[in-house]
């Protein structure tokens, strides 16, 4: 059962019909640079079995619907953390219930000490939603993807961060 903060969703391993259906989302511009037909080797990734393997999670609704995904990375004490809302959720508030649901499925999981994630510098929307979560920057970085260079914010929290506002 989701906190009352998080989106109610579950996870469980990516199948196959599940990253064909990720696959085929369109988000509007400019987040259409997360479509993942954008870049070549982010789709390769996401249809291949066995380069998702262990990290990929379809979030599935309450109706049973793929709601969103995430990619959670394991390295020591630290989880890389990637995640995405079906594209007709966004914008509608539900990204800071999706992303606790996403980060208690990482605490479940792995137990991390600490979680990173990284986004595209131009998205104000997502970086202030992770900001409130408690990640703050931690770097900017040039990353080729999607047919060109562009930067992007790494981000960090500890795991032991608690929302000050209760």
């Amino acid at each position: 059962m989701a906190a009352p903060d998080q989106m109610p969703v579950s996870f469980r391993v990516m199948t196959q019909e599940d990253a064909v259906e990720i696959s085929g989302w369109r988000y509007p511009p400019p987040y259409n640079f997360y479509d993942a037909t954008a870049d070549a080797g982010d789709l390769a990734e996401l249809l291949d079995p066995e380069l998702r393997a262990g990290h990929y999670l379809a979030a599935v609704g309450r109706g049973g619907a793929v709601v969103g995904f995430a990619q959670l990375v394991a390295d020591g004490g630290t989880v890389d953390v990637g995640l995405g809302l079906r594209p007709d959720l966004t914008g509608r508030g539900l990204g800071a219930g999706f992303l606790e649901a996403v980060l208690a499925e990482a605490r479940s999981r792995h137990a991390p000490e600490r979680l990173t994630l990284s986004v595209a510098a131009f998205n104000r929307r997502a970086i202030m939603v992770y900001e409130r979560a408690g990640f703050a920057e931690v770097a900017r970085r040039q990353h080729a993807t999607n047919g060109g260079v562009h930067e992007f914010v790494m981000m960090a929290r500890a795991e032991g961060w608690r929302d000050p506002r209760g």
